[in-house]
């Protein structure tokens, strides 16, 4: 059995087959994301409880314990944290890497819904989850400075405009803010005034929030007309406040600035950001996964000029972090190495073989089988990274073997005086199941990467897949391309000069 002849003695059809794997492979590579390290989705969720005036210890009573408790129940959770801070509740929830992050969200869900009974009733908002990846940082972090504009108006135009543009971009998920201070209406209550006015701290707390509601208030409907009531008892200012009417006493009202002072703040004083030595909101912008790190990271670097035209000339607006400049810097690094390693390798044949048309089939047959590997990695979901990259470059070594074999037992019966065709038909049968047996083994080495667990496991496996998907197209081109140039460009080896002058010094 000769699994080589068939590809031997169609040479059209072969080299059509092998220009078709090459221009998938280069169709692929462009396609193909770039990112530092394989794409592991750490099934992290991180719960969010806000309780605005509780202290911290209250905050760990009321809200943190009731939750730990209900989550503790779920099955398939690996590691909980939490932090109980002023007004706060955070929660960290990390599950078995086996456990769909669609599971884990329903459960999380679940143990909300049966933890809403022993929370307190005069919560805001229940609590709220979201996903979160600890492994995947900001590509880009941008600082947002204006020396004219309060924090809390430059927050809201961030919040409103910049954020807003960069996450409609392609590639853009996560835009979160840091230090961005929401404007807010702080009553600093006068003890001795509202005890003489005969009221407490309850009195008015139970005022504002009674004249402070946005509810509907119904409608008049006439047989002819009818007209909705479109009224809205929000309070937005501290003036609006001041003017609040508390309580009544000796038939005049008495209002919230009798008894209080009422200012215009931000909601947590305490909370802020600087860029340099300048009070700044900082934005960072994360990727959705699977997404081009360095592609994403210029679109947003393009859309910046746009943005900065849009804004105040007062508000600054600069880069202060670009993870992917990195991440560039590592990829052309390791590509860089890999062409290098092809280079050494044919360089190497070509110094033993000593022969041009010898050196030629191998110095295809390397990049063929890099480039091919690329569509399957494609098809795999993998991105360009460290790791692959790193696979591919040991693959070099590996992939040059099978053609290096066949060339060889090939050249031995064109010693014994065959043809060039008939001995790349003999010379084909005769290793093909050697390279068959050869590209079994080296794969069988890489089975325990393939099922390695835990996030080791994930980050490795797509090293392990590209480096077997590579030997395999390895085997397959030398067993079809590589017979097939053999019997059309080796020659039996006659005398030295026949070599050409400049490999002549190299012959034994």
């Amino acid at each position: 059995m000769n699994p080589s002849r068939p590809f031997i003695l169609r040479p059209v059809a072969t080299s059509l087959l092998m220009i078709a794997i090459l221009l998938v492979g280069l169709i692929a590579l462009r396609l193909l994301p770039v990112a530092a390290l394989p794409e592991v989705e750490y099934p992290t969720i991180q719960v969010l409880t806000r309780y605005p005036g509780a202290s911290p210890e209250i905050a760990s009573s009321a809200l943190t314990a009731p939750l730990e408790r209900q989550f503790g129940q779920m099955p398939g959770l690996k590691r909980m944290s939490s932090t109980s801070g002023e007004g706060v509740s955070v929660i960290n929830l990390q599950f078995d890497l086996s456990l769909a992050m669609d599971v884990a969200e329903q459960q999380v869900q679940a143990a909300i819904n049966a933890a809403s009974n022993v929370l307190p009733q005069d919560l805001p908002m229940p609590p709220v989850y979201s996903k979160v990846n600890p492994a995947d940082a900001p590509i880009l972090t941008l600082a947002v400075s204006s020396g004219s504009l309060s924090m809390a108006r430059l927050a809201d135009l961030v919040d409103t405009r910049i954020a807003m543009q960069i996450s409609r971009l392609p590639g853009v998920g996560l835009v979160s803010l840091v230090g961005g201070l929401r404007p807010a209406v702080r009553v600093r209550v006068q003890p001795q005034a509202l005890s003489a006015s005969g009221l407490n701290l309850e009195d008015v707390r139970t005022a504002i929030a009674n004249a402070n509601v946005n509810m509907a208030k119904g409608s008049f409907d006439g047989p002819q007309k009818a007209t909705t009531l479109d009224a809205n008892d929000q309070l937005k200012s501290a003036e609006d406040y001041r003017r609040l009417t508390i309580a009544w006493r000796n038939g005049a009202p008495l209002k919230l600035g009798d008894v209080a002072e009422t200012l215009d703040g931000v909601e947590n004083a305490r909370l802020a950001a600087w860029a340099d030595r300048s009070p700044a909101v900082i934005i960072n912008i994360h990727r959705q996964p699977g997404a081009n790190v360095i592609e994403t990271a210029r679109r947003v670097q393009a859309l910046l000029p746009a943005l900065a035209e849009d804004l105040p000339r007062s508000v600054d607006v600069r880069l202060l972090t670009d993870r992917t400049t990195g991440i560039q810097a590592s990829v052309d690094d390791v590509q860089f190495e890999l062409m290098l390693a092809v280079a050494l390798v044919v360089g190497v044949i070509f110094l033993f073989l000593r022969n041009l048309s010898a050196t030629l089939i191998p110095a295809v047959a390397v990049p063929l089988s890099l480039i091919g590997t690329f569509a399957v990695m494609y098809a795999a979901g993998f991105s360009i990274n460290n790791l692959s990259l790193m696979a591919l470059a040991i693959a070099t070594g590996f992939v040059v073997d099978d053609a290096i074999v066949m060339i060889e037992n090939i050249s031995r019966h064109l010693e014994s005086g065959k043809t060039p065709l008939e001995a790349a038909l003999e010379g084909a049968r005769e290793i093909g199941f050697t390279i068959i047996s050869l590209t079994v083994s080296l794969i069988a080495v890489l089975i325990p990467l393939l099922f390695m667990g835990d996030v080791v496991g994930r980050l490795f496996r797509e090293f392990a897949i590209t480096l077997a998907v590579s030997i395999l197209i390895s085997a397959l081109v030398s067993l079809t391309l590589t017979p097939m140039m053999s019997a059309r460009l080796l020659r039996p080896s006659g005398h030295h000069a026949e070599q050409g002058g400049a490999l002549f010094w190299l012959a034994p």
